[in-house]
């Protein structure tokens, strides 16, 4: 749960200080999309390591380079200098998300893999729920800089638990782990679970990138107030994956994907009427972020743990091949929604609509369609044979 929780803290703790970021270094969205891309392509990377090598020691060293590298952003004199230094971070990221899902597939069976992650992002949506509340009240007290500084404190304090407590997963010999990315890539359980969790991801990513302006610039929130935003969308997150885990005793993590796909796309009608008959309305628009988010908490443990639940033997790879495709759509959505963003925010909040409800229609459809097309039981509960 500390290893999951190090993304909300890289990414839900630096929101509330994107405005004073863009008012002295100028536009900080590049700084969180970089971050996202290299996050991505890193999982390619670590996932081979952690296979290779094992996942301690690749664990390790992103903890401590996630904490040297939130120190150099809390010290950019330059918004170039911030990008470079969170692309650096999300490499250290890459490692840790890639070595904590593959710990996971390490130690339980593929049919215990959603329950697990679910309560493993159960501990994650407590952290995504103080993190933005600390955040902005870091950013009123002391500015935006001290943000990255508590970034480099939580990592230092996982990465002492860690040390002392956490111990090498990986149980297969690293020679048969060699040659054999192409069985995850030729899949279709692994695509389809993967889409699961890139098609929530790609609208909770908008969310993430464009709320400050929408909220604060469009709406008038202050940053404190605007902490409470993705706050309360935290806590509606940690319910959905405690209903995830309940869900999971009674249904088929294929039933768990359907249901969290109607609420997924429910949250966006619901943004969609809110702009469409009051477009400055702050709680319309809320409550569909609550509703969608109570969705993501549902799907999302369903689908990461589906995409690597055939894998035993290639637990990194396929996490990390998961992870890429996750992070790389998001990058490539959140940058076409950013060229409808300005200033004046002539647009209202349909940029960060649009792909919500386009996120909501794709679950629908790959829930109740492609889901129900995989050979066999359509469940990331079977074990792979090898």
């Amino acid at each position: 749960m500390l290893l999951l929780g190090a993304q909300p803290v890289a990414s839900d703790l630096y929101l509330p200080g994107l405005p004073a970021i863009a008012r002295e270094l100028g536009s900080a969205s590049s700084s969180l999309t970089v971050f996202m891309l290299a996050f991505g392509v890193g999982q390619l990377i670590c996932g081979w390591l952690a296979d290779r090598f094992g996942r301690r020691p690749v664990l390790l060293g992103g903890l401590a380079w996630y904490a040297v590298c939130a120190v150099a952003c809390a010290l950019a004199p330059s918004i170039t200098a911030l990008t470079v230094g969170r692309a650096l971070q999300g490499l250290a990221m890459a490692a840790i998300l890639v070595c904590a899902r593959a710990a996971v597939r390490d130690l339980y069976a593929a049919s215990d893999g959603p329950r697990v992650m679910a309560r493993g992002m159960s501990g994650l949506g407590v952290i995504a729920l103080l993190a933005p509340l600390l955040g902005a009240l870091v950013v009123q007290v002391a500015g935006w800089r001290w943000t990255p500084v508590c970034m480099a404190v939580y990592a230092l304090a996982v990465l002492a638990v860690c040390w002392r407590f956490f111990g090498e997963t990986r149980q297969v010999d690293p020679g048969t782990t060699q040659g054999r990315v192409i069985d995850v890539l030729r899949s279709r359980s692994f695509w389809a679970w993967t889409s699961v969790a890139t098609t929530t991801y790609g609208g909770l990513f908008c969310f993430l990138l464009l709320s400050p302006a929408i909220y604060i610039d469009y709406l008038g929130l202050s940053p404190m107030a605007y902490g409470w935003v993705p706050a309360s969308g935290s806590l509606m997150y940690f319910l959905g994956t405690s209903g995830c885990r309940a869900l999971l005793a009674r249904h088929t993590p294929m039933r768990v994907v359907q249901l969290g796909s109607l609420l997924s796309l429910g949250g966006a009608l619901i943004q969609l009427a809110s702009v469409f008959w009051t477009p400055h309305s702050l709680w319309f628009l809320l409550v569909g972020h609550w509703i969608f988010t109570l969705g993501h908490g549902i799907h999302q443990p369903c689908g990461q743990a589906g995409a690597v639940g055939d894998f035993p033997h290639l637990a990194g790879r396929a996490v990390a091949w998961s992870g890429f495709v996750m992070m790389a759509v998001a990058f490539l959505v959140g940058q076409t929604v950013m060229r409808f963003m300005d200033s004046s925010n002539t647009h209202g909040a349909w940029p960060l609509l649009v792909p919500m409800l386009i996120s909501g229609t794709g679950l629908v459809l790959i829930a109740f369609v492609l889901l129900p097309s995989l050979p066999g039981p359509a469940s990331p509960a079977r074990e792979h044979k090898s």
